[in-house]
């Protein structure tokens, strides 16, 4: 009896040494075998199913080179996990396996809380392990990842979390500002008629996409990007639909376990018969079988295109892209369309300006865009809808320029300085400011209020437009002031006095207003000039 005790305890221990663990929300990965590599891996279909005590999801696993195939998962639970392997076009090794999902012990919100799903009123997103809000504040750093070496990428990475920052947007794949990547790699090319994807330029991603994640921020990748040059090297719009599915089912497969928010298109014309491409690659893409992240298109700049697709299964959100104007017209848009309709749109969906004004850029007016018009961009954009969250850009870092010189294929932006020297552009400081300040109150409970600001004229020029939310129960309200030394409000929806505090937008500084009585025509005058934010409460 006793050898047979001893030996059961030697099992015990040497199951514990063996088991696998993977951390809830980090990334499990499992490497699969194919007895032989098939003519053609993007064609074979391999699909991996995952079993907890309480949950049950299927992904797909991805090629990786040779006879290699890998699968991604992140646990969402803890405790114990089993898959099991099946394809109708190889033989694979292992057939099953199991892992455990532990605590996850390191540090950032990502790691404690899951990464972002989307809330259950659908208008902003939340962790998904505790349904907390996780406000979106992205930065564009479209070419970043293919672009940067490994030091460069975790320099910029650190740079922007401690700017508060909470996402990445890029590209995935080569585009119209980058041919191929740091190595000249490209992710794909057409050989013989057949769409042939390069492991070896997606493993190096790998590398980056990871440091994201390791760093607290959210992957947002770009799979097709949909506005190409005379090249006709953007794959969202030069390949065939099968092959644009096809490709962006690989990334889906590859990346969807680092709590990625998808845009499957990236500067796009989604609108009336173009829709219907989108609509079928999408279909293919994120098929509802599969567990997938969130995801979306990206639009052109001023483009309305949800209407047409709110019915999408597969679109979680509604981005738009304010653009790099600087004129009435696109200021009236940023506060009257874009955001604040498509709010209005049912099924409700968050919504977010992902490309608004960048630092830097020149304007469609020929005009430089400094901190002043990124901080209105922004702001007109964020409090057009409930809030979600924001997209910041710098000229420099979304094309990730070592130094100063043109941009490929953009002449009208104007020459862009090294990524380095725009890290601190005060218009970055001032999206510190801005999470800063939307952290610290109740967001998710804001609406946008017009009568707030009603009895203030709206110049011909737009200059004074004055953006509002209020809170749901009337406790608090939030306005942007661009340029308005003597602004008249209404405040006769609280019902009851309030106190005003300003907030300088650019650094966060606070000063304290006056108590207000609830008049439907109230002045009150700004500190100082130039733009303030102004904060109220009963």
């Amino acid at each position: 009896m006793l050898w047979r005790l001893s030996l059961a305890l030697f099992s015990l221990a040497a199951f514990a040494q063996t088991t696998s663990q993977t951390p809830q929300f980090a990334v499990f990965e499992q490497a699969l075998t194919a007895a032989k590599p098939p003519a053609d891996p993007l064609s074979a279909r391999v699909r991996v199913s995952f079993t907890s005590r309480d949950s049950a999801e299927t992904v797909e696993a991805f090629w990786d080179g040779a006879s290699n195939w890998k699968v991604r998962y992140s646990p969402m639970r803890l405790g114990d996990y089993s898959f099991t392997v099946s394809s109708p076009d190889l033989d694979l090794e292992p057939k099953s396996g199991s892992f455990t999902s532990v605590p996850n012990r390191a540090t950032t919100a990502l790691d404690r809380q899951g990464p972002p799903v989307i809330s259950p009123n659908r208008r902003h997103f939340v962790h998904a392990g505790n349904a907390q809000p996780w406000f979106f504040l992205a930065d564009t750093a479209w070419n970043g990842p293919l672009l940067a070496t490994a030091g460069e990428w975790d320099d910029y990475l650190a740079a922007r979390v401690k700017q508060r920052f909470t996402a990445v947007q890029f590209v995935t794949t080569q585009w119209r500002t980058a041919y191929a990547d740091e190595q000249g790699r490209t992710a794909f090319q057409i050989l013989d008629s057949r769409l042939v994807i390069d492991p070896v330029f997606f493993r190096r991603l790998d590398q980056r996409i990871a440091a994201i994640r390791r760093a607290g921020l959210v992957p947002v990748p770009v799979m097709l990007w949909a506005l190409t040059s005379k090249a006709g090297e953007s794959p969202g719009e030069t390949l065939s639909i099968p092959f644009a599915a096809t490709l962006a089912r690989y990334i889906q497969a590859r990346y969807h376990a680092f709590g990625s928010l998808w845009f499957l298109g990236g500067d796009g014309d989604y609108r009336d018969e173009k829709a219907a491409r989108w609509k079928e690659i999408g279909r293919a893409v994120f098929p509802p079988e599969l567990a997938r992240r969130p995801a979306t298109l990206h639009p052109r700049g001023l483009q309305e295109p949800w209407e047409g697709l709110k019915d999408e299964p597969w679109i979680d959100y509604f981005i738009y892209q304010s653009g790099h104007g600087g004129n009435p017209q696109k200021w009236q848009w940023q506060a009257w369309r874009g955001p604040a309709q498509g709010w209005r749109i049912n099924p409700p969906r968050p919504v977010i300006d992902s490309e608004p004004n960048y630092e830097g850029h020149i304007s469609y007016q020929k005009q430089l865009i400094d901190a002043f018009a990124v901080r209105r961009a922004s702001w007109y954009s964020l409090l057009a809808a409930p809030i979600a969250g924001i997209t910041y850009g710098a000229h420099g870092v979304w094309p990730w320029m070592r130094e100063p010189g043109p941009v490929l294929n953009h002449d009208r932006a104007g020459n862009a300085p090294a990524w380095r020297d725009c890290m601190a552009w005060p218009g970055a400081e001032a999206m510190n400011t801005l999470a800063a300040v939307i952290t610290s109150i109740p967001w998710t409970s804001l609406r946008p209020e017009a009568r707030l600001a009603a009895p203030t004229k709206v110049d011909g020029d737009f200059s004074n437009y004055i953006a509002a939310v209020l809170a749901e129960d009337r406790s608090l309200a939030l306005l942007y002031l661009p340029s308005n030394p003597n602004p008249t409000l209404d405040l006769s929806l609280f019902g009851r006095p309030v106190t005003a505090t300003w907030i300088d937008p650019k650094t966060g500084a606070r000063k304290p207003g006056p108590r207000l009585q609830p008049s439907a025509s109230a002045t009150i005058q700004t500190p100082a000039p130039g733009d303030w934010l102004l904060l109220l409460k009963p």
